[in-house]
């Protein structure tokens, strides 16, 4: 009879365990990759949709940099993330490799170990030779223990015999997702090849711009600090809305102190604040389509790099006469016309305020309570480029936050 080495299957059993849960993890990185893969996909779809599928308007070369630029990095993004599913693929290959030799020296030693059962049992199977064997015992507790060891050997030969089953099926299984993982694989890296030749041919129509850009570099950058001028002057006279608002909060609750740093809240304000927060993260996009051209805090210039751009908040190219829709429920502070902004409605959520600027047209007023995603507003195209540019901002009183550790999949 094969006896079982007790040390070797508690082994066998942490190494089943530890596979199992490398799998998993492995799996679960792979969906978050995919995930991410397909949203950069969507990304590039809506920025060819939103910044290149109308080329009946002309748009200034800075324009056109900004979004060739933009739909660059974006590949670039995407083509890393692929690498990474295919190198993680790839290790998972070799996993389920390793797995399969494992399984199949494991499938052999059981059919062999079975297979001498099988002799055995065949060579004293008659019913007469087991009586013999415990009838010849020299006493009872002998015949006891004989009778334990031939249910126990009957029990052992059917466990063998599943284990056979449940290895071959597992086998089977592995095999199954090998040959899946090595079709994603090179569904991943035929993929990556066609987005590695679009990527080179942005890179050869970036360089031309440029280098018609390189030849006057003076005028472009004027224009660029020139617009840089004018998004802070829309910035200081958000703040200044944002400071009268505090004041005047302060003043109706009686306060005489001359900080004008902070709201004062009424009990409702602090709830609507603290659930606003609780959504930090969740909170629907302004428009129902739209990519991100510039992003929070300051950076260089795509265009002439030594020039240094600040932005507080977020602008989203949108398609034309697109809607502008609050992104959480609150009261809308101020409606207001500003130089090189056009309109702006401001929403307060407690101490919270969300800021949208550049609208040709407003369907509310000062006072009015929003629900999530009501309509407030449209977005002002650029008839001279044919730009529908969405300048959004998040600020707790007159601190900017960056909008996309607010809203979902910013």
């Amino acid at each position: 009879m094969t006896v079982i080495n007790t040390k070797t299957y508690f082994i066998f059993a942490l190494f089943l365990l530890f596979s199992s849960t490398l799998s998993f993890s492995q799996s679960k990185k792979q969906q978050e990759l995919e995930a991410r893969r397909q949203d950069l996909r969507r990304e590039i779809q809506q920025i060819n949709d939103l910044l290149f599928k109308n080329k009946n308007k002309k748009k200034s070369q800075t324009t056109l940099i900004e979004d060739v630029n933009y739909k660059i990095n974006v590949r670039k993004n995407l083509i890393s993330v692929t690498n990474q599913q295919a190198n993680l693929l790839t290790r998972e290959i070799n996993t389920n490799q390793q797995k399969i030799t494992e399984l199949r020296a494991e499938l052999e030693t059981l059919k062999d170990n079975y297979a001498k059962m099988i002799v055995h049992s065949y060579k004293s199977k008659s019913e007469q030779s087991r009586i013999m064997f415990l009838l010849s015992s020299n006493n009872f507790k002998q015949a006891y223990k004989r009778l334990q060891y031939l249910n126990q050997y009957t029990k052992y030969q059917r466990e063998q015999g599943q284990a056979i089953k449940t290895k071959t099926t597992e086998l089977q299984e592995i095999n199954k997702d090998l040959l899946r993982q090595k079709q994603d694989k090179q569904k991943l890296i035929e993929e990556n090849r066609v987005a590695q030749r679009q990527l080179e041919q942005e890179l050869s129509q970036h360089q031309e711009l440029m280098a018609s850009i390189n030849q006057n570099l003076s005028k472009y950058s004027q224009q660029i600090k020139q617009k840089e001028r004018e998004a802070r002057a829309i910035d200081r006279e958000i703040e200044k809305i944002i400071r009268e608002a505090i004041a005047k909060s302060n003043k109706a609750a009686g306060k005489t102190t001359k900080s004008t740093s902070t709201f004062s809240l009424t009990p409702e304000d602090k709830a609507l604040a603290s659930s606003f927060v609780s959504n930090k993260g969740k909170l629907p996009w302004p428009v129902e389509k739209g990519v991100v051209k510039l992003r929070y805090g300051r950076q260089p210039s795509p265009i002439v790099p030594t020039v240094m751009i600040q932005s507080n908040g977020v602008r989203i190219a949108t398609e034309e006469n697109a809607k502008v829709r609050a992104v959480y429920k609150g009261r809308v502070m101020r409606v207001q016309a500003i130089k090189h902004g056009n309109l702006t409605v401001m929403v307060q959520h407690g101490n919270y305020i969300t800021s949208y600027t550049n609208l040709s047209k407003v369907f509310v007023k000062t006072g009015d309570n929003l629900s999530t995603k009501q309509d407030i507003g449209e977005v002002f195209t650029n008839p001279a480029n044919g730009e529908t540019i969405l300048r959004f901002s998040v600020f707790k009183e007159t601190k900017t936050q960056n909008p996309a550790h607010w809203i979902y999949r910013m």
